[in-house]
């Protein structure tokens, strides 16, 4: 039988054995159950999508990856810092997603960043998962909407991945015209594009 002593040495042994087999890199995260109920109006007017655009937005991150459909979305932050959002409002200054017409749904997003304080992060983030029952999310009533699109599918959405410092997020945005102006006078505002958030988790 060991002696108390010679069990800790041999627990202490197998635990170093174990650590330098797998390393002193951030395990990857598996998604959690961090999804957000969509607007009221999502489920009042269902709008289907088979396909839709892609893009990333990094902030407060030393690096930052975010592999999707074979892409890096955020190759251009993967050695830069990046800064912190302009405005409070940031994200309604996106504009469209930058890849087009992916089919619902590539594997998990796989997003490694370090955040500011320096600490590494790695997280899959599953996009078929938030979005499985393929509603396009917006908040615009039935009786705002033009009539803008035919049959059983209402248009390609834009899913835009977020990381900022530890935090991810996921949203959707929809162009959705409707039938008055926006801005009063303004004849070229005859549309909705609200940028919802779907999913969120910090790590």
């Amino acid at each position: 039988m060991l002696s108390p002593f010679n069990v800790r040495r041999a627990t202490f042994s197998i635990a170093v054995s174990v650590l330098l087999m797998t390393g002193c890199h951030p395990a990857m995260s598996a998604q959690t159950n961090s999804r957000i109920a969509p607007p009221s109006q999502t489920l009042a007017v269902p709008l289907k999508f088979k396909l839709h655009n892609f893009d990333v937005h990094c902030y407060n991150t030393l690096s930052c990856s975010v592999v999707y459909n074979n892409n890096d979305f955020a190759r251009p932050y993967l050695n830069t810092p990046t800064p912190a959002p302009s405005a409070s409002d940031y994200q309604k200054h996106w504009g469209t997603a930058s890849y087009l017409g992916i089919q619902n749904f590539p594997p998990p997003a796989e997003v490694r960043w370090k955040s500011k304080d320096g600490q590494s992060h790695e997280a899959t983030v599953d996009i078929g998962a938030i979005f499985k029952d393929e509603l396009i999310w917006h908040d615009v009533p039935k009786s705002e909407m033009a009539d803008f699109y035919k049959g059983p599918v209402a248009g390609d959405p834009d899913i835009f991945l977020e990381v900022n410092d530890h935090t991810v997020n996921v949203y959707m945005a929809m162009f959705i015209p409707t039938k008055n102006e926006q801005i009063l006078g303004n004849k070229d505002s005859d549309f909705r594009k609200d940028v919802i958030l779907a999913w969120s988790h910090t790590y």
